[in-house]
């Protein structure tokens, strides 16, 4: 009797392993594509943003490149923003800079993106705290520990339907259901004077 059990114990977990390895309904998958990664060739993520692309310098926009879009990609929307500010200091979230519609085939943004409210390429730039279609450069004061600037880039399924002074929650509203990829690159900064 418990070498049937053992047996059929056995027969059932061979039973489960081959359906699993061919995944649900008996077609066989392969592993998952890998996720979708953001990158800058500026500074490596998570270290200290340089000079040139804060308010400390120039406020220059860092290139941005990406890899692993998922299939079906339209646009995509891109969030670059201070969440220290609303932890240290309990007020709102400091958007740096807000962009959408960036065409599903792109795979960078080039270093030095200019203020303006459309791009050639159809890129809708919002607008940043300040209240410019435009990059704004990291910020803290040198008083501050580290900020954590983040930038989210979203992959999306649909194009948004949103004219450049569309706020930032506007947008984030938009793509609630839509958002097939994300990734993440951060950068810290404080001012040293």
């Amino acid at each position: 009797m418990r070498i049937r059990l053992v047996g059929s114990l056995t027969a059932m977990l061979l039973l489960a392993g081959s359906s699993f390895a061919q995944g649900q309904g008996g077609g066989k998958k392969g592993p998952g594509a890998p996720p979708m990664r953001l990158m800058s060739s500026a500074f490596s993520d998570g270290a200290v943003i340089p000079d040139k692309y804060t308010q400390a310098g120039q406020s220059v926009s860092p290139e941005l490149t990406w890899t692993n879009v998922p299939m079906g990609t339209v646009t995509f929307a891109l969030l670059f923003h201070d969440p220290d500010v609303a932890l240290q200091r309990k007020l709102d979230d400091v958007t740096h800079w807000i962009a959408w519609n960036i065409p599903g085939t792109a795979t960078k943004l080039e270093e030095g993106i200019k203020e303006g409210a459309t791009l050639p390429d159809g890129t809708v730039q919002g607008k940043n705290t300040r209240g410019t279609n435009a990059y704004m450069g990291p910020g803290a004061p040198a008083n501050a520990p580290d900020h954590h600037y983040t930038f989210e880039l979203f992959a999306l399924d649909t194009k948004l339907d949103l004219g450049p002074d569309a706020s930032r929650a506007d947008v984030m509203k938009a793509i609630d259901g839509h958002i097939i990829g994300k990734a993440v690159w951060e950068g810290r900064f404080h001012r040293l004077q």
